[in-house]
C-alpha cells in the first residue's frame, strides 16, 4: 500500500491553482524542514492546461490525464485540490475505490456527497482526510473530532466565510456600499469575480453541514439549511446596529436539543461585548459548547494560499505516517445517527426591523397593532434619517424573542399597510441564550 519510490510516499496531485499550486511548492522544496522530514514525494500534479507556466513545478510531473494518476501504483495519497462538485467527486471515489489515501479541501463535494465518500473509504480501508474544508488554517475539525470525543455539543456558531467578513467590516468601518465593498474584496483578491458562492450564503452552508455532521453524527446536507446572503445589507444597518450596542456578522449556526437539529447560514446581529463580534476582516472564527468544556473559542486565517495549504499539509503528513509505521489505519465513517431536522418555522430569535415609513401621526399605532396580532412584543422603536422633502423615515424596530414563523406573517402584512414606504430589512439577533424554540 504504501508504494514507495526513492524512498518516499508517492502524492498525486489534482489541481495546481492557488492552494493545489501552494501544495506542490511546499512539498517540493527541501527548506521546509517539517515536510521534508515526512518522507512525501510528488509524483504527478493533474492540471486542465497543461500549456500554463507552473512557477515552481518542474514541467514533468504535470499530466492532464487524470486516470493513469489515479491508476498510479507508485502513488499512496491523492490530493484534490480542484474545488467544485465534479469532476472533484468522480476522481475522489475513483481513488478511494483504488485503495488510495484521499486529501481533500473540497466543502462543497463533502457537504454533498461527504456519507458516500466516507462509506468506501470504510469499504476499503483507507482515509478520506479533510481537515482544509473549514477555516482553512484553523485546525476545527481535528479539535472537534479529538479533542471534544468526549463533549455532547449542542451549540457551533461560526464566521466561516472570509469573503463576507470582509465585505461587513469594510461597510462598518468605512460606511460604503456592500456594492463598493464588494468591488475592494474584489481587487483585494479576496472574492471571486463571480462571488456568488460567497455572498449569498452557500459556501457557508457547506462548511456548516460539515462540521453539524461531525458534531452530531447525523447528514445533514445544504438543502436542509437555512440559507440568507448578505445582499440585502446596507451600511446603515450596520450603523444602527452599532448604535444599538451590535455588531452585523454573517452567522453560520448549528443547535440541537430534544426535537432535532437546526442549521442556518444568515446574517446576524450579535451583541457588541461577545468575542464573535470583534472577529473582522477575513478572519474566521468557530464557536462550540460542550457539556464538559464549556465554551470554545477558535479563530483564526480561514482563506488564502498559506492557510489553506498548511491544513491539507498536515494531514497529508499525518496519513503518511500511519504508512511509514506499517500500522493498518482503519477509518471509520461513524455511525450515523437518524434524527430529525427542523426547519426556522419555530425559532424563538430577536428581530431587528428597519422599514421606511411616513412621518405622520398614527403610523406607529398602525405597525404596533400587526405586531400584535402575531402575538409578537415591540421592545424599542427608534427614528431614523427623516426625509422632510418626501415626508419619510426610517424606522428601526426592535422585538423581544418571537416566532419566525409569526414574524413572517407579520413581514406580509406590513407590507400591505399604506403607511410604509418599504420594508428593508429584518435581521435575526442572535443573543447567547435565545434562539430556542422547537
Amino acid at each position: 500500500m504504501s508504494s514507495e519510490l526513492n524512498g518516499s510516499i508517492g502524492i498525486g496531485l489534482l489541481g495546481a491553482g492557488v492552494v493545489g499550486g501552494e501544495v506542490a511548492r511546499t512539498i517540493l522544496n527541501p527548506s521546509v524542514s517539517g515536510v521534508r522530514d515526512s518522507g512525501l514525494g510528488l509524483r504527478r500534479v493533474f492540471v486542465r492546461d497543461t500549456g500554463k507556466q507552473r512557477p515552481g513545478i518542474p514541467p514533468d510531473l504535470i499530466t492532464d490525464d487524470a486516470e493513469s494518476m489515479l491508476s498510479d501504483s507508485s502513488i499512496a495519497v491523492i490530493v484534490e485540490a480542484m474545488g467544485g462538485e465534479e469532476p472533484a467527486r468522480t476522481y475522489i471515489a475513483s481513488a478511494l475505490r483504488s485503495g488510495k489515501h484521499v486529501v481533500t479541501a473540497n466543502k462543497e463535494v463533502l457537504a454533498k456527497h461527504g456519507d458516500e465518500l466516507l462509506g468506501i473509504a470504510d469499504v476499503r480501508n483507507v482515509h478520506l482526510s479533510y481537515e482544509a474544508s473549514v477555516g482553512g488554517g484553523i485546525p476545527v475539525l481535528a479539535v472537534l473530532q479529538d479533542c471534544l470525543g468526549a463533549n455532547r455539543i449542542d451549540t457551533i456558531r461560526a464566521i466561516i466565510n472570509g469573503t463576507t467578513n470582509y465585505i461587513l467590516t469594510s461597510m462598518e468601518e468605512s460606511g460604503a456600499s456592500f456594492q463598493d465593498a464588494l468591488a475592494e474584496a474584489q481587487t483585494e483578491g479576496f472574492a471571486e469575480a463571480n462571488p456568488k458562492d460567497d455572498i449569498d450564503g452557500y459556501d457557508a452552508v457547506y462548511k456548516l453541514c460539515i462540521l453539524a455532521r461531525l458534531a452530531w453524527q447525523v447528514p445533514v446536507y445544504p438543502s436542509s439549511v437555512y440559507r440568507e446572503g448578505i445582499g440585502r445589507i446596507e451600511s446603515k444597518d450596520l450603523r444602527y446596529a452599532r448604535e444599538l450596542g451590535f455588531k452585523v456578522k454573517l452567522l453560520a449556526i448549528g443547535t440541537v436539543n430534544a426535537f432535532g437539529i437546526r442549521c442556518r447560514v444568515h446574517p446576524a446581529l450579535v451583541p457588541a461585548g461577545v468575542p464573535i463580534s470583534n472577529v473582522n476582516g477575513v478572519m474566521n472564527a468557530v464557536e462550540f459548547n460542550g457539556d464538559l468544556v464549556g465554551p470554545l473559542w477558535l479563530q483564526g486565517r480561514g482563506a488564502g494560499a498559506g492557510p489553506t495549504a498548511s491544513a491539507v499539509l498536515a494531514d497529508i503528513m499525518r496519513v503518511a505516517r500511519h504508512i511509514e509505521s506499517g500500522a493498518v489505519l482503519r477509518v471509520r465513517a461513524g455511525e450515523v445517527r437518524r434524527q430529525r431536522i427542523l426547519n426556522t418555522d419555530r425559532l424563538r430569535v430577536r428581530f431587528y426591523i428597519r422599514l421606511s415609513a411616513l412621518d405622520r401621526s398614527g403610523v406607529l399605532a398602525k405597525i404596533a397593532a400587526v405586531f400584535g396580532e402575531r402575538k409578537i412584543s415591540i421592545a424599542s422603536v427608534i427614528q431614523k434619517d427623516l426625509d422632510d422633502s418626501q415626508g419619510i423615515a426610517d424606522l428601526v424596530v426592535m422585538t423581544h424573542p418571537a416566532q419566525e414563523s409569526s414574524m413572517r406573517e407579520a413581514w406580509k402584512q406590513l407590507r400591505d399597510l399604506d403607511v410604509v414606504s418599504k420594508l428593508d430589512n429584518v435581521i435575526r439577533v442572535e443573543d447567547y441564550g435565545c434562539g430556542t424554540g422547537r
